[in-house]
């Protein structure tokens, strides 16, 4: 172990690897904090610099862009409350309102130094657990990841629990949006209306754009005594955390590294549900719930930690089994393939220097980008020095960009402007922009791994549900569902008892 770990760090620190993952790093913040650009797409636009690499050294680039993308996507959505990447969203829930309230430094700190302890712990796992955790990650069928996102799902009565009912219809328009398009197991339009431009099904990433970047936009134009506030006054300085104040959020620091390492594993889950599912357990654990959504640093430290302790479990199953953890992961396996590198569990046998390669590369990547991502976020808070008046259309025009930039069709900007006006209305009616997103998002891998475990099940939907760590996930998910309902139910028994 010592000498692959060896191994390793000489690979990454020979001067060019150490350079190009340097660049990578640099790419990925860049790439993460636009826009419309989420990690996969990153790697996907990294890719071409790879092939002329050698493949150790590709993964390692490849690596290094892929974990800086997801912690470039916190900037924006603290500064702008515009996720760079979909795992980014839980971020905005805290952050941003911090930004608003002058700790926009404080909130960057939060979530850099969190992002590094995430990425580094689950390295750390993918390093010494990879056959351990693959193995696992083996047990799970469309049966158990059926579960896991109904797990995710089971988070929605923690995103507003002030407005229950309406927060659970947000995300039931969510899980209907996620049906559009083309049956996953059938091969049939359905609600589509003719419409071939929606055959594909909805975009994920215009729907965020939309719902939080635009309606943010139509929000600020309606309050100038708060525009002037993000104008020309505005100055921030990232200021990193304090041991006092890492101190106070260690269990959340430590939770979200653990739920994040987890969920990635699991083939298909990713950073998204990982950052979700961490912020809703820290809000369900916490003994003052009510500050969340309005500024708590554990808010954006659980989502920051999480969807970057993703990027590791991720590796897991490609390295130890040849199966992608995630849309990034695949785009890294066909890379490693088209330079003629086996994946599966003889690789770690024949070639372990891959393994020790993406540990070291996943250390540096997340200690460098601590420094890389202050540089740019200070590049990025400049802008809030521009007057609303003008900073709210040029992000009308990068979501603008973000959005068409997807798959280069003017659909997905309708869809975006669409959105927009439905997250606005959200807004004014005390709906969940965030649970509609949440829906959307879950909606497809839910449906896709129901049906075809019960299926496989030939029919038998009881089969399914029963099957040992599928009823406990999903024992876990009734739990987090009901737990709201009962708490405020008690507590009224109560009001009227000493009433």
């Amino acid at each position: 172990m010592g000498d692959m770990l060896l191994m390793g760090f000489q690979i990454v620190f020979t001067p060019q690897t150490f350079l190009l993952i340097c660049a990578g790093t640099i790419l990925g913040v860049i790439f993460g904090a636009m826009p419309g650009v989420s990690a996969s797409m990153a790697v996907a636009l990294a890719m071409p610099f790879a092939y002329a690499m050698s493949p150790i050294v590709a993964i390692a680039f490849l690596v290094a862009v892929y974990c800086a993308s997801i912690t470039g996507g916190g900037i924006t959505a603290i500064l702008f409350k515009i996720p760079g990447t979909p795992s980014s969203a839980p971020t905005t829930f805290d952050g941003y309102p911090l930004a608003m309230q002058g700790k926009a430094g404080k909130a960057l700190g939060v979530s850099l130094v969190c992002s590094a302890i995430g990425g580094i712990v689950a390295s750390i796992a993918m390093f010494l657990l990879s056959p351990q955790l693959a193995n696992v990650a083996l047990k799970f069928g469309p049966a158990e990841l059926f579960a896991v996102s109904f797990l995710g799902l089971s988070v929605l009565t923690a995103l507003d629990s002030d407005n229950l009912v309406k927060t659970l219809i947000s995300g039931l328009i969510g899980l209907f949006l996620a049906t559009v398009g083309m049956d996953p197991l059938m091969a049939v339009p359905r609600f589509t209306w003719g419409n071939p431009a929606l055959l594909s099904g909805i975009e994920m990433i215009p729907i965020m754009i939309g719902m939080f970047a635009i309606t943010e936009v139509l929000k600020q134009t309606q309050k100038p005594a708060k525009l002037a506030d993000t104008g020309s006054g505005s100055k921030v300085k990232t200021s990193l955390l304090s041991l006092k104040e890492a101190w106070s959020i260690k269990w959340t620091i430590v939770r979200s590294s653990i739920i994040g390492t987890l969920v990635g594993i699991l083939p298909g889950a990713g950073a998204t549900i990982a950052s979700f599912l961490s912020y809703t357990t820290e809000v369900k654990m916490s003994k003052t719930p009510e500050i969340f959504g309005k500024g708590a640093i554990e808010g954006v430290a659980a989502s920051e930690t999480a969807n970057n302790a993703a990027t590791g479990g991720s590796m897991v199953p490609l390295l130890a089994l040849g199966i992608p953890g995630g849309n990034a992961a695949a785009i890294m396996m066909s890379a490693l393939v088209l330079k003629g590198v086996q994946l599966g569990p003889l690789l770690l046998k024949t070639q372990p220097d891959y393994l020790s390669s993406v540990f070291a590369s996943m250390i540096v990547t997340n200690i460098i980008m601590v420094i890389i991502a202050m540089a740019i976020a200070k590049v990025f808070s400049k802008i809030l020095k521009v007057p609303y008046s003008i900073l709210g259309p040029a992000i009308v025009l990068f979501a603008t960009i973000g959005s068409f930039a997807l798959q280069n069709s003017t659909g997905d900007v309708i869809l975006m402007a669409v959105a927009g006006i439905l997250g606005y209305a959200f807004v004014k009616f005390k709906f969940s922009s965030a649970a509609l997103v949440l829906g959307l998002v879950l909606g497809g891998m839910t449906e896709s791994n129901l049906r075809r475990a019960i299926s496989l099940a030939n029919g038998d939907v009881v089969a399914v549900l029963t099957k040992p760590i599928t009823a406990t996930l999903l024992t876990v998910c009734c739990v987090m569902l009901l737990y709201p309902i009962i708490k405020s139910f008690i507590s009224s028994k109560k009001e009227k008892a000493t009433a």
